[in-house]
């Protein structure tokens, strides 16, 4: 998959405003993940876990977080959870279906369509993993794994 040049805005990871292109990391290697709402219970679990490890990620590659809620959400759910990381605003879902993680969700009978949580290692422009349909215990154990083993 060829990283798709378009610009998103997003929250670097010192809380400012950003410019945000994939085609800027095609020499790096990131873990993109992708999360539907900033300030729920799972997705907070989840970006703080991150943030507990980022220690542990950073030896092998850069965390960025995205969803669709916009940077001013992004920049309330980064202060009050001392996030350390990007996360990058996807309010037209272009990020999302390019890397086919907006899907029809269904809760209580009512279908629509949302983020399914996903990661993805990106290394030199390439998808080297994916986990789709993540569940938030334990995945990012096994994102670091995956990291110290290849």
């Amino acid at each position: 998959m060829e990283l798709i040049d378009q610009n998103f805005l997003g929250i670097d990871a010192n809380g400012n405003e950003i410019t945000f292109n994939l085609k800027n990391y095609s020499n790096k290697t990131f873990v993109l993940y992708f999360y539907p709402k900033d300030l729920t219970s799972g997705c907070t679990k989840e970006a703080c876990s991150f943030r507990d490890q980022l220690d542990r990620i950073t030896n092998y590659a850069e965390i960025i977080g995205v969803s669709p809620d916009l940077p001013n959400r992004h920049l309330k759910f980064r202060e009050q959870h001392q996030l350390n990381f990007s996360l990058i605003s996807d309010p037209e879902h272009t990020l999302a279906q390019c890397f086919g993680v907006w899907q029809e969700k269904s809760m209580y009978g009512r279908k629509y369509m949302g983020i399914v949580r996903s990661t993805f290692v990106i290394k030199n422009g390439e998808i080297i993993k994916e986990w789709r349909k993540v569940k938030v215990n334990g995945h990012v154990d096994q994102v670091i794994e995956f990291l110290q083993n290849s």
